[in-house]
């Protein structure tokens, strides 16, 4: 049996570790210039594979990264691992309590915004399958299917990142983009898991059958996210009691994603399905601290992320494979039909005009999700080198305008000041509550005379919408919101809190400073721009100290005014 020789060992270590530090490096230089990590990873893979060192050095590059024998082997391993993985956390950013308490408008961004590309996607391929390099051995209607799936996914983490990143991910867009986008992600993925079950055969014999296949998808998804689900939930709390933390749960959500994939595997469904089930069935449990998603994320994102989408760029020489008629078909056919499908489905869930173009270019964002369905699709030789190239340009290209062409649509027709809107009357330095629903009821008292609302009413509308999404935004703050039928203008209400209140935010700290924003039912921009404006402000953690060491509203609103210059 051929195994791994000393040399080998030596090469191998020496090309990860390579690998691994050019794609960190320019992935970070990439976060600096704003855009995505993976940006910089898939362009460190570039740089080392035959599209560059390739060319400049070809007997260095095979040294380094040999096609074929025992090296080849273990790397492919390395990053069937790391695609595993980073499908497990993307399993769980998704929370179908989201999709579930959003209600039909996310739902039905989620429906039209993955019925119109697919028809689309696969109405352009089967009459026109040449057009898109269809392979002569490949199945034209499995090549329609993929080029059909290909143009309806979209890229959950990607368009989580580009939330945060405008501090928009818990505001009320925010949530019907992200279960607009859950929606997408699981009927995406059963649809693709259906598509790789018919290219090959499982390991429990042969079953063409496409009913057989689908009803095996089905009932994988359906045990997992129901009693797997409920069997975790069950679980996590003798983890966390048990074991040591963050290592317990850390192990738990590996372990669980491991025999995901085993078994997905075994009944000839892609591993990476099963540990993206297994992702959401974990990331569903109310029991899961945020603090714990943000180091499981971490722990995958900056060590095996990393490597994967970097070892893309070893398999395909993007010169060589870059068809420019190519990729402006692929990139218009996916742009057009995923923003018309969107935006009809944002209007169709009666969202303002203006809000609905900023669902239809988030819902855009493709990503990572895109380059691995395509990568898969490669391997499996459904698609050509130069359509694999398209697809990972497209994914690049949407992912890199959506937060740019979001703030564009999303920028406030007139300025208006923060400062202005804070008021003696609706301020308490000395919170009395010690959790949530506690200090939404205090501060529903506060602001309900401003408003000209009952507190009960104010109370019961903001709690709904914190139990649909914590809005601890971390750094010490919350910000409680609601839109509210009939109000006339919005009202914003401050409290600090000296011992803290749990918000489950990112970074897992206490709130502080709570923020109790209503805003008009008709007017839903203003509550991402107050929203917006106030994350920039405590953005920086000396802001918060600089709060709690003011003993009056004057110095408060003293310090909010500074803050502005």
């Amino acid at each position: 049996m051929e195994s791994l020789t000393p040399h080998d060992i030596v090469i191998l270590f020496f090309s990860l570790g390579i690998l691994l530090a050019l794609a960190r490096v320019l992935g970070e230089l990439a976060q600096h210039l704003h855009q995505p990590a993976i940006l910089g990873e898939l362009l460190a893979g570039i740089l080392l594979g035959p599209t560059v060192l390739g060319n400049i050095a070809p007997q260095f590059n095979s040294f380094l990264f040999p096609s074929q024998g025992p090296c080849a082997i273990a790397l492919d391993t390395i990053t069937t691992l790391a695609v595993a993985l980073f499908l497990l956390v993307a399993g769980i950013e998704v929370d179908l309590s989201t999709v579930w308490r959003q209600g039909q408008t996310g739902i039905k961004v989620g429906l039209a915004g993955i019925v119109l590309p697919f028809i689309c996607g696969f109405g352009v391929a089967w009459l026109a399958p040449q057009s898109f390099g269809h392979p002569p051995e490949a199945d034209k209607l499995i090549f329609s299917l993929f080029l059909a799936t290909a143009m309806s996914i979209t890229a959950l983490p990607v368009i989580a990142k580009t939330l945060m990143d405008m501090d928009l991910y818990r505001s009320d867009l925010g949530m019907v983009v992200v279960s607009a986008a859950i929606f997408n992600d699981l009927t995406g993925w059963i649809v693709f898991a259906v598509l790789l079950s018919l290219m090959g055969k499982s390991p429990l014999g042969n079953h063409n059958s496409i009913a057989l296949i689908i009803v095996l998808t089905l009932a994988l998804a359906g045990i997992i996210l129901t009693l797997g689900r409920w069997l975790i939930h069950k679980a996590l709390p003798f983890v966390q009691a048990y074991t040591r933390w963050p290592g317990g749960e850390l192990s738990f959500a590996l372990i669980l994603a491991f025999l995901g994939a085993a078994l997905a595997e075994w009944i000839g469904i892609h591993a990476i399905f099963g540990a993206f089930l297994v992702g959401v069935a974990i990331g569903d449990s109310a029991h899961l601290r945020e603090r714990t998603r943000v180091i499981i994320d971490q722990f995958v994102s900056f060590i095996f992320a990393p490597v994967f989408f970097a070892s893309i760029g070893l398999k395909v020489n993007f010169f060589t494979h870059f068809n420019l008629w190519l990729v402006l078909l692929v990139l218009v056919i996916a742009c057009s039909s995923k923003l018309a499908g969107s935006i009809l489905g944002a209007r169709w869930g009666a969202v303002p005009v203006r809000d609905a173009w900023a669902v239809g270019f988030a819902m855009n964002s493709r990503g990572a999700m895109e380059i691995i369905l395509g990568l898969l699709a490669l391997q499996a030789g459904i698609i050509t080198h130069s359509l694999f190239v398209a697809l990972v340009i497209m994914a690049l290209i949407t992912s890199l305008i959506s937060g740019p062409m979001m703030r564009l649509v999303l920028r406030p027709a007139k300025r208006w000041r923060l400062h202005d809107m804070l008021t003696s009357k609706l301020f308490s330095r000395q919170l009395q509550a010690i959790s949530r629903r506690e200090v939404i009821r205090e501060m529903a008292e506060l602001v309900s005379a401003a408003a000209g609302l009952e507190p009960q009413i104010v109370e019961a509308t903001v709690w709904e919408r914190e139990e649909a999404l914590s809005t601890g935004i971390g750094n010490g703050v919350a910000l409680p919101h609601a839109r509210i039928d009939g109000l006339r203008q919005s009202v914003i209400g401050v409290g600090i809190s000296e011992s803290g209140i749990d918000f489950d935010a990112p970074d897992d700290k206490l709130a502080h400073v709570i923020f109790l924003i209503l805003t008009p039912k008709d007017d839903p921009g203003q509550q991402l721009d107050i929203a917006a404006e106030l994350a920039r402000k405590f953005r920086d953690q000396r802001m918060l100290d600089h709060v709690k060491r003011t003993r009056s509203f004057t110095d408060f609103l003293a310090l909010m005014r500074a803050s502005m210059h």
